[in-house]
């Protein structure tokens, strides 16, 4: 297939990028900075664009299979609320735009249910810092929620997947759709590198079109 992805120099996006070319897809790989894609190979088509431009990702994702956006303004950007919701809404209008049907978004766990009517977000003991960011990605879902056109996935991570989780590929993982998914230990975790094998699963066998979904192990 024929992939774009947005974000490919972010933490979750350069593994899916080694992912989706270790799998032998072709990759639009599109950045705002293309000197920081490191992945050699010749089914990598390195591309600049700014996601807060409708046009400019319609331009970059033109001829595309199917996009993934591993898009984040980064987690210190004081702005990264208003950045994210900006970023998301213009990928999706540019996606439209340039007739891609197929779109997943790596969106946060903060939207994940741990009890009903209890998202992640809201209980007591979720991060400050992370309020922001996770508040901007559980309003982009529904959002998301009410397109029509596209065929979109939102992929929330495990509540741990962080580089302090990451290093190992295991090629497993475990799926739910609206709660966290726990281990044996009640911990909710994964490494980038098997959210990347997610991802890339999800993108060849779209097994979850206009919906949300989790991965842990």
């Amino acid at each position: 297939m024929k992939i774009a992805l947005i974000g490919a120099t972010g933490f979750v996006g350069a593994h899916v990028l080694q992912e989706l070319v270790s799998r032998g897809h072709d990759v639009i790989a599109i950045a705002r900075n293309t000197d920081k894609i490191t992945t050699e190979s010749s089914h990598v088509n390195a591309v600049s664009a700014d996601v807060l431009k409708p046009q400019e990702v319609a331009n970059a994702v033109a001829g595309a299979d199917a996009v993934i956006s591993a898009y984040n303004p980064g987690w210190t950007n004081p702005n990264i609320y208003a950045e994210f919701l900006a970023g998301a809404q213009s990928i999706q209008a540019g996606v439209r735009q340039a007739g891609v049907k197929r779109l997943l978004v790596v969106g946060g766990a903060g939207s994940l249910y741990v009890k009903p009517g209890m998202q992640l977000i809201d209980t007591p003991h979720f991060p400050e810092e992370y309020k922001p960011g996770a508040s901007a990605a559980r309003e982009y879902l529904e959002v998301l929620k009410e397109e029509n056109e596209l065929d979109w996935t939102f992929l929330s991570p495990a509540i741990e997947m962080h580089p302090g989780t990451s290093g190992t590929k295991t090629g497993t993982y475990r799926k739910d759709m609206e709660s966290p998914v726990y281990d044996e230990n009640h911990r909710s975790i994964i490494s980038v590198e098997d959210l990347a094998l997610a991802i890339v699963d999800e993108i060849e066998q779209g097994n979850h079109i206009k919906q949300r979904f989790t991965v842990a192990y």
